[in-house]
């Protein structure tokens, strides 16, 4: 596959992922957080199973065996997964789609950090000025006065943290297994055992419940999170971790446009200074490097 052709299927992931913010919030009209996320998954598990099998059992390329280490790796992507989605959740209770959408965006800024802590993979200088400018960008987003900053917004950006250790942790495991849809369906069993734990716990679910929710579940379950994340690990095989990102955080854009087209949210101009902000950080963070020529020194998927 080309990156170009890669670049797009991170791209259709993004737009889905966009429209999945609406029925998140929607879905909590009926269920807890977490045990929107426990049947989420569940069915996401459920859609990817047989493909999953048939990558192990008719390969297109030779693979190196499933071993330890490739299981360990895959459960730490879905310990990341779980981290990501229940931070995301329960920040929607308290703040917009929109909002919800550009705060998980800064996973664009936050990725070339994690990949030099934990990879040694250099980003390019423009990092560092596009991590300011994200960071005023969220201060204009919630009007211009940090007090108005709610617990779901900074659980947003802790969110955030959590996609862009998975999307390095995909970028540099997903090429050394081959087993792109595998991998998927280990870390969305992860999430489902662990957000199924909680919900036991913390809340209560009534069929009643499920059934008025249950559109919700079947659109993040089969395309927001079978689709769209497999459509993720496929693409990161063919492009590097930093690309994938900022073509990923698309996903924020897509978030304002059915926040705005089906739950009418508006927000005033020093909220969409904000975000432009923060998408101009993104951009920046891969428009530059390309324009001038210099990739960020890291190994391609």
């Amino acid at each position: 596959m080309s990156r170009t052709s890669a670049n797009l299927l991170l791209l259709l992931a993004g737009a889905i992922w966009g429209m999945g913010f609406v029925a998140q919030q929607t879905a909590m009209e009926d269920l807890g957080p977490f045990s929107f996320i426990a049947l989420r998954f569940l069915v996401a598990s459920l859609v990817i199973l047989p493909f999953a099998l048939r990558e192990c059992r008719y390969p297109k390329e030779t693979l190196p065996p499933m071993n330890l280490a490739f299981v360990s790796q895959f459960v730490l992507i879905g310990l990341c997964l779980f981290g990501g989605m229940a931070a995301q959740q329960i920040g929607l209770l308290t703040i917009t789609v929109t909002n919800s959408g550009f705060l998980t965006g800064l996973y664009v800024v936050f990725t070339p950090f994690l990949a030099v802590l934990l990879f040694r993979q250099w980003p390019h200088p423009i990092v560092w000025p596009a991590t300011v400018l994200a960071m005023l960008g969220i201060f204009f987003l919630s009007g211009g006065n940090l007090s108005q900053l709610q617990t779901g917004d900074l659980l947003t950006v802790l969110s955030a943290a959590f996609w862009a250790l998975q999307v390095v942790l995909i970028g540099h495991f997903v090429g050394r297994s081959k087993r792109p849809l595998t991998l998927s369906l280990v870390q969305f069993l992860v999430t489902f055992v662990l957000a199924a734990c909680v919900a036991i716990a913390l809340e209560s679910i009534s069929l009643q419940a499920m059934r008025a929710a249950a559109f919700e579940i079947l659109y993040t379950g089969i395309f927001a999170t079978g689709v769209a994340f497999s459509l993720q690990v496929i693409g990161q095989r063919y492009t590097s971790s930093a690309q994938a990102a900022i073509f990923l955080s698309s996903e924020s854009l897509f978030a304002a446009l059915f926040g705005a087209l089906v739950l009418g949210e508006r927000i005033g101009w020093v909220g969409l200074f904000g975000c432009a902000l923060i998408f101009s950080a993104m951009l920046l963070v891969e428009l530059v490097p390309e324009l001038l020529g210099r990739e960020p020194r890291e190994r391609p998927n």
